[in-house]
């Protein structure tokens, strides 16, 4: 991956600040993606505190100009785009009954048509170069239903589906289109899920009044179980590997 530029959005957050750690260690040209402009700022800093390096560009990947203006940035700045990784995600749980228009249009413009617009932005120039690898990162929640997810179910439902069609229109030309479902991680995302002081154990156990099973592997995720598939599947070593859907929750879906 040395000199390769990558594109990692949701850089501010657990999985995408693990995935562009992951990436930098592996020398890409890292262009991290966020709308907060100092949470990114602090990743980026901590990654140069390490001896590692990350470009800072702060954008709103649910505004179709923004995302523009972004992309055409990162080539300038430090060329044509190999890797996509889509990790930019909110999350607003609630019951159908209780989920506001505004909570559900929220939900799909970051992790649906934020997908949508950061992978046509830098397709393009994949297509032209005839090579290229673009990772989303859904949730096992896109394949299993979920209690007071349906907002965030949905949209990443969504993300799957787009980025599996976007592969299969893509192939021809040498670039791979793959999605990450994660489970349960160690993120300030899942946090807000958490009811009290147990909230790990509650995840690791299961709720049978939410129709949700435990974790066989007796374990949440950390970011860089996350990051460490997403790198695979850029990686040349899954240069065969395209339209598939790994899922990294412990077998919290019994590999359904």
């Amino acid at each position: 991956m040395q000199g390769r530029v990558a594109v990692v959005t949701g850089a501010a957050g657990g999985i995408g600040a693990a995935v562009m750690r992951a990436l930098a260690r592996e020398g890409a040209v890292v262009a991290a993606v966020d709308l907060t402009a100092g949470g990114l700022e602090v990743r980026v800093k901590a990654l140069d505190a390490d001896g590692l390096t990350a470009h800072a560009f702060p954008a709103d990947v649910s505004d179709p100009e923004q995302v523009r203006e972004v992309v055409r940035e990162v080539e300038r700045r430090l060329g044509g785009v190999d890797y996509l990784v889509n990790a930019a995600g909110v999350l607003r749980s609630a019951a159908v009954g209780a989920t506001t228009v505004g909570d559900w249009s929220d939900t799909f413009a970051v992790n649906a048509t934020g997908v949508f617009l950061m992978s046509q932005a830098v397709v393009a120039g994949m297509v032209a170069r005839a090579s290229g690898s673009i990772v989303t990162v859904a949730s096992n929640a896109a394949g299993t239903a979920r209690t007071g997810m349906a907002a965030y179910a949905a949209s990443k439902a969504a993300a799957l589906a787009f980025t599996k069609c976007l592969g299969l229109e893509v192939g021809r030309y040498g670039v791979r289109c793959n999605v990450v479902s994660p489970g349960s991680t160690d993120t300030a995302m899942l946090r807000t899920l958490w009811a009290g002081a147990d909230g790990v154990q509650d995840a690791i156990g299961g709720s049978p009044s939410a129709y949700k099973v435990g974790i066989p592997l007796q374990k949440i995720a950390r970011p860089e179980d996350i990051a460490d598939v997403v790198l695979f599947l850029l990686s040349d070593a899954a240069g065969h590997v395209t339209l598939q859907n790994l899922t990294v929750d412990g077998g919290a879906t019994l590999g359904i």
